[in-house]
């Protein structure tokens, strides 16, 4: 998926577009994360679909939960979907980040072999 550093940088158009597929699998794990959620919500709670969809998303977002939860079960759901949507905050960064911080030390690897096979004066 990513160039070998024996191999030239990517163009800016092609890195784009890698951008643009990480952004897709950070939309798809965020997705994801909001079914499971609402799922959690509606099935441990009894709550609407719309109520479900915004305690999920206000987790998922970090903000707490906006519903007070009645059942144990509910609120062992909520303790284990908060710990999960931390998780998944570090790595939906992670995804967005790594094509950013592979092209800077793509760059930075080049520029140090170009310093090592330039003559010397």
């Amino acid at each position: 998926m990513y160039e070998h550093h024996t191999q030239p940088m990517l163009t800016r158009k092609y890195f784009l577009l890698r951008m643009l597929w990480h952004l897709l699998a950070a939309s798809l794990v965020i997705a994801g994360s909001l079914i499971i959620g609402i799922i959690g919500y509606h099935s441990s709670e009894g709550l609407s679909w719309l109520d479900s969809l915004l305690n999920a998303a206000m987790i998922l977002g970090g903000m707490g939960p906006v519903t007070e939860l009645h059942t144990a079960t509910g609120k062992i759901f909520a303790s284990f979907y908060a710990l999960f949507s931390g998780v998944i905050f570090l790595v939906i960064a992670g995804i967005l980040i790594a094509p950013v911080a592979h092209r800077l030390l793509h760059r930075l690897h080049l520029e140090i072999g170009e310093e090592e096979t330039s003559p010397e004066n």
